[in-house]
């Protein structure tokens, strides 16, 4: 149990917003893993990689086998502990083997765009999966920050909203390309969001309307 196992976050995509502890571990890895696009951006001479995709199994195999020889450094998007591939690795090896290097996550960068506090926002992710009808309440104050995907838009997540208790005037922002030189983001209301059509795979952060009286 020699070698460690490194999960480092690489931000939100442009590698301006990668802290600088985690491409230092990453320009001295010898075994790298993480998703195709990252292992494009960051992948250097001598590295042995491996892709991460569908078969995770056979990234945690291919983890498992390294680290008889090496460490190996894992890069996952945003930050580690938001919905990544270390919820996977904390299931099968020990703790004590793991280590975090912490990324800039979409939605920070998200709240950050918008100058808006989110030590009180729910954060949620409709990005593979569904959040329960609990979490999606209303109230005066509300602010929820959530991920998304193709099928779980701006459109269909506004019809959500609606049917738990939210408002036709209540803000939503739609943040897309969030880092990158075409950056996105669009200012409107649920009940515009739910007529138009969706726009998917980036941040929606959504705020009560008395919050932006």
């Amino acid at each position: 149990m020699n070698h460690k196992i490194i999960v480092v976050g690489i931000g939100p995509g442009d590698p301006a917003y990668l802290l600088p502890k985690a491409q230092t571990t990453i320009e001295n890895a010898r075994i790298l893993v993480g998703g195709k696009r990252a292992l494009v951006d960051y992948s250097h001479h001598g590295v042995h990689e491996c892709a991460v995709g569908a078969d995770i199994s056979g990234v945690l195999a291919f983890i498992e086998e390294s680290l008889a020889g090496d460490d190996v450094v894992v890069m996952v998007s945003g930050d580690p502990g938001y919905f990544s591939l270390l919820d996977a690795l904390r299931r099968t090896f020990p703790l004590e083997q793991i280590e975090v290097v912490p990324g800039i996550s979409s939605l920070q960068l998200a709240f950050a765009r918008l100058a808006l506090p989110w030590h009180n926002a729910r954060l949620l992710s409709f990005h593979g999966r569904e959040p329960l009808t609990e979490e999606l309440f209303r109230s005066s104050d509300a602010v929820i920050g959530m991920l998304t995907d193709g099928r779980n838009n701006s459109q269909t997540i506004a019809v959500r909203l609606l049917a738990c208790g939210w408002r036709d005037e209540d803000i939503m922002y739609i943040c897309t390309r969030l880092s990158y030189a075409d950056e996105n983001i669009i200012t409107t209301t649920l009940g515009a969001a739910k007529m138009d059509a969706g726009i998917g795979h980036g941040v929606i952060i959504v705020c009560a309307h008395e919050e932006n009286v």
